[in-house]
């Protein structure tokens, strides 16, 4: 029915310091136990904490990880989202880039909202029937188009972290 009335809300997420944070949508209770086990068996030093909120049922913050403070910030995320179906990975000891492409191979997972170290607002929707993630606010805006010099810097830089050779 068209015209309910909604609410849209800025839900600021917090990073760990010197770590990064990944916000994705699931559908499945075991989406805790599936992604830390996505993680630790790519990048077993890995510290993280992940949150998943059900969307039925006791409708809960499902909470993992290997890492009692991260695991405290990815449920208080969670918590902050409120939407069903989303959950929030914490990190530090490595970067989304590392375990990614495992956590969206998991089965139940729907789909990655962002993966980020900068400062990030997720944009959620409210009605009377519970919230929604509908995007993010990833970061600042951009302030130019690369010149050839800035492109020789960011394919410096990858080489310098081991990302290129």
């Amino acid at each position: 029915m068209l015209g309910l009335p909604m609410d849209i809300k800025l839900v600021p997420l917090e990073i760990p310091d010197g770590g990064n944070l990944i916000l994705g949508q699931s559908h499945f209770i075991k989406t805790v136990e599936d992604i830390y086990e996505a993680i630790v068996n790519t990048v077993p030093q890995m510290k993280f904490g992940v949150a998943f909120n059900e969307a039925s049922g006791p409708c809960l913050t499902r909470v993992d990880g290997n890492d009692d403070g991260l695991k405290s910030l990815a449920a208080k995320n969670a918590t902050a989202l409120a939407a069903g179906h989303t959950f929030v990975v914490v990190m530090t000891n490595g970067y989304p880039i590392n375990v990614l492409g495992r956590i969206k191979d998991v089965p139940e997972v729907c789909g990655i909202f962002c993966a980020t170290a900068n400062p990030v607002q997720a944009v959620v929707v409210e009605n009377e029937q519970g919230r929604g993630v509908i995007g993010v606010i990833d970061g600042e805006r951009p302030k130019g188009v690369e010149s050839a010099e800035d492109a020789e810097k960011r394919r410096g830089f990858l080489r310098m972290i081991g990302y290129k050779r």
